[in-house]
């Protein structure tokens, strides 16, 4: 079966560029996109819907946020992977915080989909991202006695890299599937390839000697012998997942990640924490799973390197274990947000 270009864009993979997002839209463009008809709600005051203005060393642009449930002791503010995905992936959340009554956010990110998307590369760094993200936490009244912060992928590069500088302003973190090296996560990466049968190394090869990742016969193979093995596990793929597939901002992404995870090129290559996490004070979950991209044993040896860490392995997950174990996921997340507000972490 042929995939859609859009199905593989983002997590750890392959970049592919068939999306209905588009760099460069300004933020009259933005408005013209909320207008589309998508299966979340992206017209600011309706449905908890608000957009947030951010200030960039560009100007300042809006970004677009969406509170579901009313809990001021307990606030959850999602970061999405990507760079440049949507929270769409991530509506599983929504069926899980709000029924134990806590306070949770979607947000996009600038330059994804329901947010402006500037067309100005100097924006496309994660410092500068790290300041977006103390600005929204503001603009939603997250505190050291409210705030929960749960990245995945990116999401939780970011989510670490943010605590790295404002954890004070917080209460917990959760990095769910991110390694703090991008170099250990790219070797990773490689080690899971050398596994594959020699015949299907071969044929990627020939694709990526050639720099034709965006072959439909590439993304095939890519999304039949390892995306269903290490990013998604469930067939056919969640639809928040596909959607936010058909979301992704190409440009961006590929301008940070680079074309792929086997030949990692993007401004985020050199990216590595790892000696600073014992800077990281607050209580930090770290999760794990079994067939991950991400490897689960750095995962648990990130949980000891933070100060005050836990680990949550995810048996039956993969990149996206959120959606694929959940029998895992949400009672080992549920129950460090439940044991860090009631004192017991």
């Amino acid at each position: 079966m042929k995939y859609k270009l859009t199905l593989l864009a983002v997590f750890s993979g392959v970049l592919f560029f068939a999306c209905k997002n588009e760099p460069g839209k300004n933020s009259a463009d933005t408005e013209t996109i909320a207008k589309v008809e998508i299966p979340i709600p992206s017209t600011e005051g309706t449905d908890g819907v608000r957009m947030i203005p951010v200030e960039t060393p560009a100007g300042t642009y809006k970004v677009w946020t969406r509170k579901v449930g009313n809990n001021p002791k307990v606030k959850v503010l999602l970061l999405h992977g990507g760079p440049a995905m949507t929270t769409e992936y991530m509506e599983c959340f929504g069926d899980f915080l709000p029924r134990e009554g806590y306070e949770m956010y979607y947000y996009h990110q600038l330059g994804s989909y329901l947010s402006d998307q500037p067309n100005n590369d100097d924006l496309w760094v994660i410092d500068r991202f790290v300041e977006e993200v103390e600005q929204v936490r503001k603009a939603l009244d997250l505190n050291k006695d409210n705030g929960y912060i749960i990245g995945n992928s990116w999401g939780g590069m970011l989510g670490m890299q943010y605590a790295l500088k404002y954890q004070d302003n917080i209460k917990a973190l959760v990095v769910s599937n991110m390694q703090g090296s991008f170099p250990a996560y790219a070797d990773y990466n490689a080690q899971l390839r050398s596994q594959m049968r020699p015949s299907l190394i071969d044929s990627l090869k020939a694709f990526e000697d050639k720099g034709d990742y965006h072959n439909p016969d590439y993304q095939n193979l890519v999304v039949e012998e390892y995306y269903r093995k290490h990013i998604c596990r469930m067939n056919p793929f969640p639809d928040g997942f596909q959607r936010a597939m058909e979301h992704v901002n190409g440009h961006i992404y590929e301008f940070m990640q680079g074309p792929s995870e086997f030949v990692p090129g993007g401004n985020l290559a050199g990216w590595d924490i790892m000696g600073r996490l014992n800077e990281i004070h607050i209580p930090t979950l770290m999760i794990g799973a079994k067939y991950d991209t991400m490897d689960p044993a750095a995962m648990e040896e990130m949980s000891k390197l933070v100060q005050h860490g836990r680990y949550l392995y995810c048996p039956e997950g993969s990149h996206l274990s959120m959606w694929d174990d959940q029998a895992h996921y949400y009672p080992g997340l549920l129950g460090f947000i439940m044991d860090v507000d009631g004192g017991r972490f």
